[in-house]
């Protein structure tokens, strides 16, 4: 990589990945100097430099006071050099939509661009992914994006063709990765491409990281609550009523609104529709029974209300990216002492 990976972070960055990038960052040098793994001629692992925007001190999503090394300066980055993103903190659309508008994610969509154009590489994470595509640089190019806001992205970035089953996708010279823990997808990416595979490889194992390729497996994991009282009584409502379909009538009288109030609320704090919101509710159910019961395929899906077991196992597979048998062998393979 012969270059910096510059972290460019915001107030809200989210604590964990930027840990991870330090730690991924350090274990490699360390490794490298080491000499565990031989490195290509002309290449070394990255220096690390952390910026914001105005080289002044961030806060954490948790709060915390995150030191920086100095203020980004796009005029000092080169084509060696990578410009990193880190997820921003934000969970839902409407959070998104407030911090695309705040003055230093503007001034930063604004440096993205300038970097990008210089040949800088860039790359970005989670929600962070959103600044790159307000700068730019992904139009006309594949990206992903973490899954939940991926229908959100889509409606904001049309001209992205977006891969949100893959956990690392790589489009010139731009790389995005998809939820915040992806983090640590996206450095090691970054050291295979930029350094060497070995090294990236080594680093996963001295951190025992998963390599991951596709962020499918974890889709049914909610992601954090919305604050929204609405979406909070219809989740209620669906996982007390798994065992049958409902309807988005059902959904809106359940929730005191009419079904069109209902989509509106429901996209606004998760960015899908009732429907598929609830869907997920009853792939979850499923995905739990699979790992923790001995039922049949055929007994869960009719637990989570699919009288024809055809049409549960191509929802399941649609919504996880594999198939019922396959979820289970992988959850036993998992929990096995001898593994």
């Amino acid at each position: 990589m012969g270059g910096t990976l510059t972290q460019l972070v915001f107030d809200g960055v989210a604590d964990g990945p930027v840990g991870v990038a330090l730690d991924i960052v350090g274990a490699a040098a360390r490794i490298a100097r080491a000499g565990l793994v031989a490195l290509p001629k002309g290449r070394q692992a990255p220096r690390h430099r952390l910026v914001s925007m105005d080289g002044k001190p961030v806060r954490t999503a948790t709060k915390r006071v995150l030191e920086v090394d100095g203020a980004l300066s796009p005029r000092t980055l080169d084509s060696d050099d990578v410009l990193v993103l880190p997820g921003l903190g934000m969970a839902t659309p409407p959070a998104i939509t407030a911090a695309l508008e705040r003055p230093d994610i503007v001034r930063g969509v604004e440096s993205v661009a300038r970097a990008a154009a210089k040949g800088v590489r860039v790359a970005a994470s989670c929600s962070a992914t959103f600044v790159l595509g307000a700068a730019g640089v992904l139009d006309g190019q594949q990206a992903t994006t973490t899954w939940w806001l991926g229908s959100t992205f889509t409606q904001r970035f049309p001209r992205v063709t977006l891969r949100t089953d893959r956990m690392v996708v790589e489009s010139g010279d731009v790389l995005t990765a998809g939820s915040a823990f992806a983090h640590s997808d996206l450095l090691l990416a970054l050291l295979a491409r930029r350094v060497s595979p070995s090294l990236a490889h080594m680093v996963a194992r001295y951190l025992v990281l998963d390599e991951r390729a596709s962020q499918s497996h974890y889709m049914v994991l909610e992601h954090l609550r919305s604050a929204d009282p609405v979406v909070r009584q219809l989740e209620s409502f669906v996982t007390s009523n798994l065992a049958r379909q409902v309807t988005v009538h059902d959904m809106a009288r359940a929730t005191a609104t009419s079904p069109r109030t209902l989509a509106r609320r429901v996209g606004s704090a998760l960015g899908t529709t009732p429907q598929h919101f609830a869907q997920r509710l009853r792939i979850a159910q499923a995905v739990h029974l699979l790992e923790t019961t001995r039922r049949s395929v055929d007994e869960v899906a009719a637990q989570v209300g699919y009288a024809d077991p055809a049409a549960f196992r191509r929802v399941f597979r649609r919504e996880t990216g594999e198939t019922p048998r396959a979820r289970r062998t992988r959850a036993a393979l998992r929990a096995s002492p001898t593994r």
